[in-house]
């Protein structure tokens, strides 16, 4: 019972002694007048109190049940199993194999390395990413002599490639497109200033890249929903791809290649994949 319940029945309990205590210097015309109105009197305070003290319990029960659920300590992330990798910088779990769902057969994909892609000089966390390769294709011969940034490129040109992107909260296809057309635009200055990207070899990739900015929708995704990038195999037939999953694909040598290597140039896109990368090709490779 609530205290305003309480309250109620301390008022009738009240009326009722002072009733009964002038009910016999009464006429029995008066009684029964005083009893009607006493008896309006109690139906009309019981059902204020009842319609109070329903309203009063709910919303007490609606504010504990927010400051519960807000105060509420996060879940702890799952353990990982031996087929899995967890990036932890933000518990993101990346399966150590690949097997990507796709009306032409694709190999087996085997994680490399996975980091936090990381904006602003607060150090906003945006995405995880894990970096795949086909490390099974006979093809493939790594230099056992290189360097481990020699070793990753080596697989980046010769090998097919995958980056998977995982965002850690709420974003855009638009947004993450947006970053990948800078990286692009980067890696074509790069390029040039190297002497590796000649003005016809430039003209050729301007096709290629607004194909690949035009399949990104302006459209929602959602935290923790893969984003899957692939970079086909080369091949002496035709164009290596460039396939985000769900949503297009254009051919180009350049743009395949380029796209995979800008997570590792430098310090990387992603600095902690990168180091996470060298860390296992060191070890494996």
């Amino acid at each position: 019972m609530s205290w305003f319940q309480a309250r109620l029945a301390r008022s009738f309990v009240q009326g009722c002694r002072a009733f009964s205590s002038s009910a016999l210097s009464r006429s029995p015309t008066e009684a029964n007048v005083l009893a009607k109105t006493l008896v309006s009197r109690r139906r009309a305070f019981t059902s204020s109190a009842v319609f109070w003290g329903t309203a009063f319990a709910l919303a007490t029960g609606l504010t504990i049940s927010t400051v519960h659920l807000d105060a509420e300590a996060p879940a702890s992330p799952a353990e990982p199993e031996d087929d899995t990798r967890v990036d932890p910088a933000t518990s993101i779990v990346f399966p150590t194999t690949l097997k990507i769902q796709s009306k032409t057969p694709l190999p087996t994909f085997t994680l490399i390395g996975v980091g936090v892609r990381t904006v602003s000089f607060l150090g906003i966390k945006v995405y995880s990413v894990g970096f795949y390769a086909d490390l099974s294709d006979p093809k493939l011969a790594i230099p056992k002599d290189a360097t481990p940034e020699e070793k990753i490129e080596h697989i980046v040109k010769n090998s097919a490639c995958v980056l998977r992107i995982v965002p850690t909260r709420n974003t855009s296809y638009g947004h993450l497109r947006d970053g990948f057309m800078r990286a692009l635009q980067a890696r074509q200055v790069l390029s040039k200033q190297r002497g590796e990207l000649s003005p016809e070899e430039e003209l050729a990739i301007q096709s290629p890249l607004r194909k690949f900015k035009s399949m990104f929708p302006n459209t929602p995704l959602t935290k923790h929903t893969p984003l899957d990038i692939l970079a086909t195999a080369p091949s002496p037939k035709q164009p290596r791809t460039l396939i985000v999953r769900d949503l297009g694909s254009v051919q180009s040598d350049w743009l395949a290649r380029e796209f995979v290597l800008a997570y590792f140039e430098g310090k990387g896109l992603s600095p902690p994949l990168k180091q996470s990368a060298i860390k296992y090709v060191e070890t494996h490779l």
